[in-house]
């Protein structure tokens, strides 16, 4: 049984003297009763004012390099509105999108990447590119992948302006980052924030789901209309491609999430340079719901891993010998932290490598390697 104690003095009021002394702490040194209800002497404004403009200047500086990275970026960033059929049971009808993108430069020509949700299902001259000088463009050719929604438009103008491609791996959770874009259609415009986590998978969005998902998750605000626009960081880099919102309203909560550069770039230069995008895979079969309790149970001192559940016959992953039961650990040196995770380690490989891997097994840990081999589609 709990001790009750009576109070000499009521808690209401030992409660009400306790805010007050905190109330009295946090007023700021120097300043009399008079100064803090009342106006302030001449003298004591102008002291407020150069301790302000002092603290200012650690402000302004860090805000000096966020307008730096706005001007530097703002003119490689588009708006797109595209005209695509509307869906079979809207015969006759167009159904609008608009969104975002940023210009690229590769091998001498300009790209236009963006999102696949944004010119999904638009015939070329439907698609209206706005750059951030006022000219419009339609592309010459556009490449698209379900899988990732990676769009990619081939344009060409003169004094184009090319955004410089970040390192998305080199990202940590806390990095500064800004997102540009077309939220509502205003364009150019530009939301600060930080990198809240890495590695957001097994995401819907609606009725849908994309298959390979490793989304960077930002507070910047995200609302639509800024889908496909760069997220970059503090150098004016692009280490993200602006794709979705997880929200009630539809409008931002400060939950957002974007492609990694990396992986977008992967699948957006195989579109322009074979047409497709050639994955690889290992041939097994993963268990989703891999939690602690099977993993003590296997000797492992915490969930990590991806648990091998099938073996596929005359697969890589037979020749290299991996058995069901087994976790892979890492692959090429990378943790792996779950099975959706290396599904997409292994689909970002090129097909035809040779990569280690570390296996646990019968309690006991073992390298070995394989050769991935092309996924039919």
């Amino acid at each position: 049984m709990r001790e009750h104690r009576k109070f000499p003095i009521p808690f209401a009021v030992v409660l009400w003297l306790l805010a007050s002394a905190a109330v009295q702490a946090a007023q700021p040194a120097g300043l009399t009763k008079l100064e803090r209800v009342g106006p302030t002497s001449p003298e004591r404004r102008a002291e407020l004012k150069r301790q302000l403009a002092e603290h200012a200047k650690v402000l302004e500086a860090q805000s000096a390099a966020v307008k730096i990275v706005a001007k530097l970026v703002g003119p490689t960033v588009v708006y797109i509105e595209a005209d695509a059929p509307a869906a079979a049971k809207k015969p006759g009808r167009q159904v609008e999108e608009a969104g975002s993108g940023v210009i690229v430069s590769w091998d001498g020509k300009y790209y236009v990447l963006t999102n696949r949700h944004v010119v999904s299902g638009a015939a070329n001259d439907a698609i209206r590119i706005h750059l951030a000088d006022g000219r419009r463009l339609s592309p010459l050719k556009a490449w698209d992948d379900p899988d990732t929604d990676v769009a990619v438009l081939l344009i060409d103008a003169p004094d184009l302006a090319a955004a410089e491609i970040g390192d998305s791996d080199a990202l940590e959770t806390g990095d500064f980052v800004l997102a540009v874009g077309s939220p509502f259609g205003l364009t150019s415009s530009v939301t600060f924030g930080i990198i809240s986590a890495k590695g957001r998978r097994d995401l819907r969005f609606g009725e849908a789901s994309l298959r390979y998902q490793d989304f960077l998750q930002t507070d910047a605000a995200i609302n639509p209309g800024n889908s496909g626009g760069p997220l970059v960081d503090l150098r004016g880099r692009v280490v993200g491609m602006n794709t979705a919102i997880a929200s009630n309203t539809g409008r931002n909560e400060g939950i957002g999430f974007a492609i990694p550069i990396n992986m977008f770039i992967h699948v957006a230069k195989q579109l322009v340079e074979k047409g497709s995008v050639e994955r690889a895979y290992m041939g097994v079969s993963l268990n989703s719901r891999f939690g602690p309790a099977l993993a003590a149970e296997l000797g492992l001192p915490a969930r990590m891993g991806a648990h091998v559940t099938g073996v596929n016959k005359g697969s890589p992953a037979e020749a290299a010998r991996l058995a069901v039961g087994d976790v892979i650990l890492k692959f090429n040196n990378v943790p792996v932290e779950d099975d959706a995770h290396l599904v997409n380690l292994v689909s970002m490989t090129p097909v035809g490598t040779r990569v280690p891997l570390v296996v646990f097994r019968d309690r006991q840990t073992f390298s070995t390697e394989i050769v991935v081999a092309r996924r039919d589609k």
